[in-house]
Order: C-alpha cells, then sequence, then structure tokens
C-alpha cells in the first residue's frame, strides 16, 4: 500500500463510514489518518470505530494515526417560545441571562463569562456569521444591539464573538471527561477546537500526560494575532476555515492558511488544511471545479495533510471524496512547478543543530545522486519531521521500534512509516533500511538508499550518522566491518 503522493489524507468518520468495510475501502482508497468527531456520537460508538481501525490496521499491515477533534466551548443562544424569528437591518436586540423563551426582541445568552468580555461596539455574530449585531450597551447579565445584518434566528443557534478574547478555557467540563476518554482509548492526536492563547494548549498537554500529541485547531482571530506562541506549544496546526471565515472576513482566509502553513513547515511541525474542502460531494459523485483548485491550492502551498469532514462521515460518496483527494494530490505533486515551489521555500528554513545538518545533506544526496529513499531511524519522530520539513525528491521512509512514533508519523508529509524491532549497531540498521525498501517497493537490490540514525540507537534526539548504503544485503556486509 505504497502511496503515490506525500500529503497525507485525513477522513472524518461518522453514520457514512461506520462499519469495517467501510473504513477499510477509504484506507486502501487513500486516508491516512482518521478523524473522531466527539461533538457527535456517545463514547460507546467512538470506541467502536476506533476498535475498528485498530482492526483494519492490523489487517493492512501499516500504521494508521486516529485523530480525536474534542467539541470545545460552544457558544449557543437558548431556545424560543414561538418558533423561529427573522430580524431585520436596524432592528433592536436583547442578549440575557434570563431563562425565559426567547421572542422577536430578545433571547438568552447562557454564558455571563462573555457579558463580562463586551465592551460597546463589539460585533456578534449569530448563525454562522449569517446575522451580524453590534453591541450597543451591556451590563454584567445583559447587552442590547442593533441587527446590521439580518436574518432568521431560532433556537439554540450558534454564536461567535471575534473582537473579544474571551475568558473561556478552551476545554469545556465535556472536553475533559471526552480527553481523558479517548487517550485511555488510544488515539494519536488531541485536536483542541476554540484555542484562543498558549495556555489553552498547555492546559491540555497537561491532562494528556503523554499519551497523545497536541493538535491546535486556529479558528479564532486570537490564534490567529498568537500563532507563533500557540505554535511553539503545539506538536501540530490545524487551519480550521469554517470557524475563521465565520470570524474574519473571507477575503482574509487564504492569506492566513498561506501564511500559517509556512509557519508550520519551518517549525518542523505538521499542519492540516481542513473544512469544505470538496463540499458538493456530500450529495454528488463529482467535486466542483473550484474545490479542486482549493485542495490543489493547499497541497501547493505546503500542507502536511488535507482534511474531509462532512465529506467522508456524513456524505453519499465517501469512499469516492477519498480517491478524489488522492488523484488531486497525485497530479498536483507530479507539476514541475509543485517541486519548484517546495525547492524555492526551503531557504526560509532554520538549521541549527547537528539533526538538521544531517537531515538536509541526506536530502541534497538524494537530489544529486541516484538513490531511491531515504530512510531514517526515529525514536521519538523528531528526526522524521526534520526530514518531512526538507520535502526531498525521494520518498521518506521511517524507522521505529515504537508503535506510537509510528502512528504519529502518518500526519506528517511523505512519510511512509514502518515499524522496526530495536537495534544496537548500526550495520544491521543498514541491513533492516534496505529490506524495508526492497519490500516496500522504494528500490531494487541494484539502487541504493540514504540512512540516518543516532549512536548509541534508541535514545531520542541523537541523531548523528548518515550513509549511502547499497540495497543488496551481501554489498552491505562486505563493504562495513563493523
Amino acid at each position: 500500500m505504497r502511496r503515490l503522493r506525500n500529503v497525507k489524507i485525513v477522513a472524518t468518520l461518522g453514520p457514512a463510514s461506520n462499519d469495517y468495510d467501510t473504513i477499510r475501502a477509504l484506507s486502501e482508497a487513500g486516508a491516512d489518518v482518521f478523524r473522531l468527531n466527539m461533538s457527535h456520537g456517545d463514547h460507546e460508538e467512538i470506541r467502536a470505530r476506533h476498535a475498528i481501525i485498530r482492526k483494519v490496521e492490523t489487517d493492512l499491515g501499516r500504521p494508521i494515526a486516529i485523530l480525536a477533534d474534542l467539541q470545545g466551548p460552544k457558544l449557543r443562544v437558548g431556545k424560543f417560545g414561538s418558533g423561529a424569528h427573522d430580524l431585520e437591518e436596524g432592528d433592536r436586540f436583547r442578549l440575557d441571562l434570563d431563562d425565559a423563551p426567547g421572542n422577536g426582541e430578545r433571547v438568552q445568552l447562557p454564558h455571563p463569562e462573555i457579558f463580562a468580555a463586551l465592551e460597546p461596539g463589539a460585533t456578534l455574530l449569530v448563525n454562522d456569521g449569517k446575522i451580524r449585531l453590534r453591541v450597543e450597551a451591556c451590563g454584567k447579565d445583559h447587552a442590547d444591539c442593533v441587527v446590521l445584518v439580518g436574518g432568521t434566528i431560532s433556537d439554540r443557534k450558534g454564536v461567535n464573538v471575534p473582537d473579544v478574547v474571551l475568558p473561556l478555557a478552551a476545554l469545556s467540563p465535556k472536553d475533559r471527561k471526552d480527553l481523558e476518554f479517548v487517550c485511555d482509548l488510544g488515539v494519536d492526536w488531541l485536536a483542541l477546537s476554540f484555542v484562543q492563547r498558549p495556555a489553552d494548549v498547555e492546559e491540555a498537554r497537561e491532562l494528556a500526560k503523554g499519551r497523545a500529541a497536541i493538535l491546535a485547531k486556529i479558528e479564532k482571530p486570537a490564534a490567529v494575532q498568537a500563532f507563533e506562541d500557540i505554535l511553539a506549544v503545539s506538536d501540530g496546526i490545524m487551519v480550521a476555515r469554517g470557524d475563521l471565515g465565520v470570524e474574519l472576513p473571507v477575503q482574509a482566509v487564504p492569506p492566513i492558511q498561506k501564511r500559517l502553513t509556512r509557519k508550520c513547515r519551518a517549525a518542523a511541525k505538521p499542519v492540516i488544511v481542513a473544512t469544505q474542502m470538496l463540499e458538493s460531494m456530500i450529495e454528488s459523485p463529482m467535486p466542483t471545479r473550484a474545490e479542486v483548485s482549493d485542495v490543489a491550492t493547499a497541497i501547493y502551498e505546503g500542507a502536511d495533510a488535507i482534511m474531509l469532514s462532512a465529506e467522508s462521515a456524513a456524505g453519499n460518496y465517501p469512499i469516492d471524496a477519498v480517491s478524489t483527494m488522492n488523484n488531486v494530490a497525485i497530479e498536483v505533486e507530479s507539476d514541475p512547478t509543485y517541486r519548484e515551489v517546495m525547492d524555492a521555500s526551503r531557504s526560509r528554513l532554520n538549521k541549527e543543530t547537528v539533526a538538521d545538518a544531517i537531515v538536509s545533506a541526506a536530502r541534497e544526496i538524494a537530489e544529486t545522486t541516484d538513490v531511491k529513499a531515504i530512510v531514517c531511524y526515529s525514536e521519538s519522530g523528531t528526526t522524521a519531521a526534520l526530514t518531512a520539513r526538507e520535502r526531498p525528491h525521494v520518498p521518506i521512509i521511517a524507522m521505529t521500534s515504537r508503535r506510537k512514533t509510528a502512528r504519529k508519523l502518518c500526519l506528517y508529509w511523505g512519510m511512509h512509516c514502518i515499524m522496526t524491532g530495536e537495534v544496537e549497531r548500526f550495520k544491521m540498521a543498514v541491513v533492516n533500511a534496505a529490506r524495508a525498501a526492497r519490500t516496500s517497493g522504494f528500490a531494487t537490490e541494484a539502487d541504493r538508499i540514504v540512512v540516518t540514525a543516532g549512536i548509541p540507537f534508541n535514545q531520542p534526539g541523537s541523531t548523528n550518522i548518515l550513509r549511502v548504503a547499497p540495497c543488496e544485503e551481501r554489498l552491505i556486509f562486505n563493504t562495513d566491518p563493523e
């Protein structure tokens, strides 16, 4: 199951992809990471999907990453007494803490922390931004607003507050229970919704206790402003364009996506571009040309992964959606322009350590000689991440004795992860690397590979050796006396 492209595909599971046959077909079609959306489904449903993924992983013989996406604090209005109401431009409308049923003039907003942070002039967005309100006056239990953009308001519609950093924890009580559940279950990545500050990520990391890598979703203006600090404490990033496009002008999202993607690559941390990538394929077997261009743009920008949400979770064509994404990626990455973009952007990378020098040398050797693959031994995943950051022209094979590391690396650009036993001598590491390259279809006995590792073995962060090696075991033993 060698992939013919480098960008990874994240597929969300749901009612349309809830059984073994479908999940296996999604993996065979190109899904590298499966997303469990904690906003939908109870713990038993999540447990069942997790078990199916691990069964598929065993049957296919390749690591599969599982990403649990926490719901985050959802801000919603209360209920109305007589159904939906139409708000028109210029109308006055009040949000308050009163739990009485709402009407055309007011409704409950059961979040006192919002009122504590609001100031006159702040903007409130309701129902995914379809309704826009401006705060005229406010107190600790109310906000009197004027309608700037009208629309229909009804029970439990979501509220966004783009102008204000809210004193809300990124983890609600539900999120804390879900976090503990999925960490005990054994997921590889935790996605945090509505991150506003680095402390949100640090709180989740403390609760996770090393059981899962932490991925921050960027969907708030405050997170964009504090991005470098958030990136520093995160293991990965998701550019969640849905809420980001609600809270910011839609024309601001593409440059933000490009900027954040580049910063993630420079930091050697994976970035997922998500939301509405093939939205029409929820109901149609064919995407629009604009959606294909959107997917292609994320790949040209150097994203580590691209994500399907409702397309694979609730759509009518989940396998077709993954296949389409896979085919677009193969086509884009075969374009000479793609390689030019990847090479040109490498000059912005910081290289300060021995490991940086080793992986950079491995990439240069692969590009100037007839080498078929770069094989990196990586216990923690750091060296593999640095190798992916180089965006080499040849495939990357990450070899590790830690299943947790192999699964985590499934999210990184170009990474083909293979489990191996612990090795103590570099010669055996080279032998194992050559075997892996041959059996996975990356090389033949007549070819050569680049092998990077750290001596002594099995110590994270010790990469300090590189060798160009033949793939024929007889030659390895005859040319290396160790």
